[in-house]
């Protein structure tokens, strides 16, 4: 909905503020359905945290990926990442655990799947990531997650009155859940790269909640008389150039990466993706609304006259 609307010298194009309610119950909605997913299917652990195997390969010729993961889907190895590492003639593959024996370990059955065809293959390295490493890197995750939150809380909450500290909070958890959400629905990988890009997700959301909370606090002294819903939709309007040329040019970044990154950070990129779109509308329909809804006031961010400040106030005067 566009409306123009003009009050003293200030002047908005979009009152974002007007489909709140409806947007309200979409988010919830989604909130709703990314908690079940979690809960009911959870999520599909990489490497990183299940455990598994890291083969380094030199080839004699250039090698394409394609071809390569097309052998090993084929013979068994359906979870299977492989990317070039360094050069077109050196391949790094990631598996996950399968069963070998003395006679016949897996580096072995690599080779037997890949040399057919008369390539020379080097094998160059070959690591074990064992199940306890994967757990100490699902409790250092998740403890990453959790300080960072703990982190941001204690800022929020010094920095703005409760009830847009509550507002930022909220929408600080509405973001990864959503992400979470997606990936747990869809059965996507989820590994270290995308624990990193979802943490790189909260500092971007909070930040640009900050930035909007930082105009309505400032507008709130300024414009008076205009009613709450009013400095929110201006500081809103305000900020938007801003938010939108921060959102645009990170966006065209991680596209290019989504698309020509190569698989292993193909996740990374997709967390980005969707997390600039989810943390642009969470710091406005969750976070800005939610401060509307409990109540936020002029009377609640303007300073506290002292008193007798006025008296002195006019002594200094005379």
């Amino acid at each position: 909905m566009i409306r123009f609307t003009l009050f003293n010298r200030f002047d908005y194009k979009y009152d974002f503020l007007s489909r709140r309610h409806t947007l309200a119950v979409i988010s919830i909605i989604l909130w709703i359905v990314s908690i079940i997913a979690l809960a009911t299917q959870g999520l599909t652990l990489g490497l990183d945290f299940t455990g598994g195997t890291l083969i380094e390969l030199r080839y004699k010729q250039p090698v394409e990926l394609q071809e390569i993961r097309t052998a090993l889907h084929q013979n068994g190895f359906s979870d299977a990442v492989v990317q070039h590492f360094g050069s077109t003639h050196d391949v790094l593959i990631r598996l996950g655990q399968h069963e070998t024996t003395k006679d016949n370990p897996l580096s072995t059955q690599i080779l037997k799947i890949l040399q057919p065809g008369g390539k020379e293959i080097e094998m160059r390295r070959i690591e074990f990531v064992g199940p306890q490493v994967g757990k100490e890197l699902v409790e250092g995750g998740l403890l990453a997650l959790l300080y960072t939150n703990i982190g941001i809380l204690i800022y929020v909450a010094i920095r703005f009155e409760w009830r847009l500290a509550l507002g930022a909070v909220l929408a600080l958890l509405h973001d990864p859940v959503l992400i979470l959400g997606i990936f747990a629905l869809f059965h996507l990988e989820f590994d270290l790269t995308v624990l990193a890009a979802i943490l790189a997700v909260i500092g971007y959301s909070i930040n640009d909640t900050i930035v909007i909370f930082d105009r309505i606090r400032e507008n709130f002294i300024k414009l008076r008389k205009l009613p709450t819903i009013e400095v929110i939709n201006i500081s809103i309007n305000q900020t938007l150039s801003r938010t939108v040329m921060t959102s645009t040019t990170t966006f065209f970044v991680v596209v290019l990466l989504f698309f020509f990154g190569g698989q292993l950070i193909h996740n990374f990129a997709l967390v980005l993706i969707i997390g600039i779109v989810v943390g642009t509308y969470s710091s406005i329909y969750v976070a800005s609304a939610l401060a509307l809804f409990l109540g936020v006031s002029r009377n609640d961010l303007l300073p506290v006259q002292k008193e007798g400040a006025e008296v002195v106030k006019k002594n200094i005067t005379l």
